[in-house]
């Protein structure tokens, strides 16, 4: 189907974002936070390559069928006084951590998406059609001085459309590698300049040794997007079994997901952590799903609610962060016969 140029509407006004912040707001009241003693600044950055693919997960083909990210976190610094750009971009955060350290993060990324039936010259018209997003970020994360609650503002901007060149690299890797042509990027969505504003807050609520040196946290998540490329409103929750569980948060991802730790704190040798995560999301906007804004376009009817488990492992030794994410969608749209599964490889460096 296709759809007719998007107006705009109440939920992209001021009023739908002060909703969104206020139930933010109550979500955070709902996840108190863990006193732990105060960890010394790190001075070292982290460099991550993230690797998505359906591949990974499930061997398919289809819907969100490859994502590459390459991001770097900066060293942690203390917020300077209130005169210097970092304070006055803190200070418009109302979430911001007392006493809070920061770190500023940067990144590029390219997303594919696909129907389930790459052979057809002329795509379903009720699967979601074929569209790209090439993108950077930019970003800054708030880290408490215990080291466990983070919370990021990122802004990403980008291309959808032919300009994102997810047809070259599809097309590319399906050749090199000896997999089926994509037939349909032909009507993939048009040109467009996108950009979604993203608030994520992570925060230990609990943690307990087990014994043999095992240790156990919670971490709850919340956080929203406001853009033409992504509106939703997010929530969920990590549960993590290992060794040393104070490097991270948790290991980085692809937006939309559950969100993690693009930095990497420094441990003694060798250490590891297996976990699993429940989070869902409410979507307002998805234009991969609903097509272009300004145009028409391919589009689907999306499903507002839309829920991910994850399981995984992390490895880290020294300053090398390893992990592995498999993911369980839920449909994301009416007319998706069964949910997505792919996964996610990340290779971190801190230096």
């Amino acid at each position: 189907m296709t759809k007719s140029a998007f107006t705009a509407g109440p939920r992209y006004s001021a009023r739908r974002a002060r909703h969104l912040a206020g139930v933010l707001a109550i979500l955070l009241v709902l996840f108190p936070a863990t006193a732990l003693a105060e960890t010394e600044v790190d001075d070292s950055g982290t460099i991550n390559l993230i690797i998505e693919n359906d591949l990974f997960g499930s061997g398919t083909d289809r819907h969100f069928t490859h994502g590459t990210k390459l991001s770097y976190s900066s060293r942690e610094f203390e917020v300077p006084d209130e005169n210097h750009p970092v304070a006055i971009v803190a200070g418009l955060v109302p979430f911001w951590p007392q006493g809070a350290r920061a770190r500023a993060s940067y990144a590029i990324g390219q997303n594919i998406y696909t129907p389930e039936d790459i052979s057809a010259q002329v795509p379903d018209p009720d699967d979601r059609p074929y569209a790209g997003w090439l993108y950077l970020s930019s970003g800054l994360t708030a880290v408490s001085p215990d080291a466990r609650r983070s919370d990021s503002v990122v802004l990403e901007i980008g291309m959808v459309g032919p300009a994102s060149l997810a047809e070259h690299t599809q097309v590319t890797w399906h050749d090199t590698f000896g997999f089926p042509d994509p037939n349909g990027w032909d009507s993939q969505l048009k040109n467009e300049p996108g950009f979604s504003l993203i608030y994520e807050h992570s925060r230990e609520i609990w943690q307990q040794p087990l014994g043999l040196g095992l240790n156990a946290d919670l971490v709850p998540n919340a956080g929203f997007a406001i853009g033409n490329v992504a509106t939703y409103l997010s929530g969920g929750v990590t549960l993590r079994l290992g060794h040393d569980l104070t490097a991270d948060l948790g290991p980085p991802r692809i937006r939309p997901s559950l969100p993690g730790s693009s930095y990497l704190r420094p441990v003694d040798g060798f250490n590891w952590y297996t976990f699993g995560s429940l989070g869902a999301r409410l979507v307002g906007r998805n234009i991969f799903l609903d097509g272009n804004t300004f145009s028409d376009s391919p589009s689907v009817d999306k499903r507002y609610l839309v829920g991910d488990l994850q399981a995984g492992l992390v490895l880290q030794y020294s300053d090398w962060r390893f992990s592995y994410t498999y993911t369980i969608r839920t449909e994301e749209f009416y007319g998706q016969d069964q949910v997505n599964r792919f996964g996610a490889l990340g290779l971190s460096f801190r230096f």
